[in-house]
């Protein structure tokens, strides 16, 4: 493996600074706490760490919504705050990921305030603006330039009283969406991009980045066929490779909401020159109800599951995957999809080694190596995020009931990935000496990261042995993935080959005993992780190594 392809057998871990470590009791997390955590990380045996945003920002969708790409918020802490942190990552043999959020900016981003400011301002094109709706008077109902909903709820328009325009934004109405089609826009994130590199960040996780390319003109219907993978998405992609990242070692990897096993193989063959690795989410709609909104879910349909990354994992040949479960976005996946009442440990367990021995660089999201779990929200003023908080109201405008509404958020709500870092059984489990911006989970008195590093059979020690595995055995990195037994309900079990060395790996992903035949030629094999026997207890898993050299 190249020095340039050092990612293939690195694990990432995500850190959601806000609800990480507050190292000055103002109740949210920041830098100096997270440097205060990283002989933590480096005892976890992870590479990389990403930072979701810490710029500049008025905090609209939690730092999604930046002000100053090449700042840092006070909340977080300085930019001094973030070269301390650099360097001491790099010290312990570490690298560092920043966020790069481009498709979009805050509406206090001072290119926004310019744009805005008149129509013939020389950023006018900047962001996307456009007139009302022929007949209609401007900032009427209905005058919009399109009929676009935001993913957060409402219209994808903002009317402008300054200017008497729509600006687009696909997220919050805080959120302008940068138009990369003006070379000064794409040449303004470049250099802010270099200029990250030279401080020592090792790479970038690209928010949305496959929403780039608008497809024009603008016409109603539905607003992702006009934003996502556009005309130029590949061009763009290749401009900022030979700007900014060529050559230069670094892991880049793109969240594309949409994107398919064929596009993502576009994206990430080396040959071409865009990206590392792609985040897909197909895997992630597959426990809501067909046809219906994130907040409809339905349980997880384990075959459904295998079928799709079985495709994933056989489909991407010249790219690369990137496995995760969790992440900001996401409500805790041993809540989700695990068993976190009886069968927390065990399941979280075997969620974590179906992911990290298959094809592809696994990600660790905040708490998920000490098997944490989604909140027990009780009333609606318990959610901070945006997205649920838009949800609240538009529901209870469409006539649904509370109870309803609250299961679907339970289920959901990002707000369930982003309570705080559970490090002891103390007040606030050890996250702040202050009031926490979010509650703490109550159940931090079980489960932490203190309780967890002291037992040798935690989920904590799970993770460190698979991520062992991943940095010692190539056929980990680099065999051929075979799925097996793919119609069986309760079975998630696989092959990974390589020249003379075989892999089995095998989970039961039920509250029941399952059977499971070991094969013949894995006789006398060596147990990698987990406990093996053919009759597998509710959630046990294990992987089993054979090679014909004994």
């Amino acid at each position: 493996m190249s020095a340039e392809s050092w990612w293939k057998s690195a694990v990432v871990y995500q850190i959601y600074p806000r609800s990480f470590a507050d190292s000055n009791g103002d109740g949210v997390g920041d830098l100096r706490g997270i440097l205060a955590k990283l002989d933590y990380l480096q005892h976890l045996g992870v590479d990389v760490l990403w930072l979701s945003p810490v710029y500049k920002s008025p905090q609209d969708d939690n730092g999604y919504d930046i002000s100053d790409y090449e700042d840092i918020d006070p909340v977080f802490g300085t930019l001094a705050d973030i070269d301390e942190l650099i360097s001491a990552v790099h010290a312990r043999g570490m690298r560092l990921v920043m966020d790069l959020v481009v498709n979009h900016s805050s509406d206090e981003h001072p290119w926004f305030l310019e744009s805005r400011a008149s129509r013939d301002n020389p950023k006018r094109d900047w962001y996307w603006w456009r007139p009302a709706r022929d007949g209609f008077e401007p900032g009427a109902p209905g005058a919009e330039p399109t009929n676009w909903r935001a993913y957060f709820s409402g219209s994808a328009w903002e009317f402008d009283s300054t200017t008497g325009e729509y600006f687009l934004h696909q997220f919050t109405r805080r959120q302008p969406d940068l138009n990369w089609e003006n070379p000064d826009v794409r040449r303004a994130v470049y250099d802010m991009m270099n200029r990250w590199i030279e401080r020592g960040v090792d790479g970038f996780r690209m928010d949305v980045i496959n929403l780039l390319s608008k497809t024009e003109p603008f016409t109603d219907g539905h607003m992702y066929f006009a934003m996502a993978n556009g005309p130029r998405m590949h061009e763009f992609l290749q401009e900022m490779n030979r700007q900014v990242l060529a050559g230069k070692g670094l892991i880049t990897v793109g969240e594309m909401p949409g994107v398919t096993v064929e596009q993502a193989e576009h994206y990430t063959d080396p040959a071409r020159h865009e990206l590392n690795m792609v985040f897909t989410f197909e895997h992630m709609h597959l426990d809501a109800v067909p046809g219906e909104p994130k907040w409809s879910p339905r349980p997880l349909p384990l075959v459904e599951l295998k079928a799709n990354l079985a495709k994933w994992q056989t489909g991407i040949v010249n790219g690369w995957n990137s496995l995760y479960w969790n992440n900001h976005d996401q409500p805790r996946s041993v809540s989700r999809w695990g068993n976190d009442r009886e069968y927390r440990v065990q399941s979280a367990k075997a969620w974590a080694t179906v992911l990290h021995l298959m094809r592809g660089t696994p990600y660790v999201y905040q708490g998920e190596e000490i098997g944490m779990t989604n909140f027990p929200f009780t009333s609606f003023e318990q959610f901070r995020d945006v997205e649920s908080l838009n949800w609240i109201a538009e529901a209870r405008a469409k006539g649904v009931d509370d109870p309803t509404i609250m299961n679907s958020l339970r289920a959901r709500s990002r707000d369930n990935s982003r309570t705080p870092m559970q490090w002891d059984d103390s007040r606030h489990a050890g996250f702040t000496t202050g009031d926490p911006w979010i509650t703490v989970n109550p159940n931090h008195a079980k489960v932490n990261a203190a309780a967890a590093v002291a037992d040798p059979e935690s989920v904590f020690h799970h993770y460190r042995r698979l991520i062992e595995l991943r940095h010692t055995m190539p056929i980990v990195v680099a065999g051929d993935f075979q799925l097996l037994v793919a119609e069986d309900p309760k079975l998630f079990a696989y092959l990974r080959t390589s020249d003379d060395e075989r892999m089995l790996v095998v989970a039961n992903m039920s509250n029941v005993e399952v059977r499971f035949a070991v094969p013949d030629d894995f006789s006398g094999g060596e147990v990698l992780v987990g406990t093996l026997s053919e009759t597998l207890a509710p959630w046990q898993s294990y992987a089993l190594y054979a090679s014909a050299h004994g």
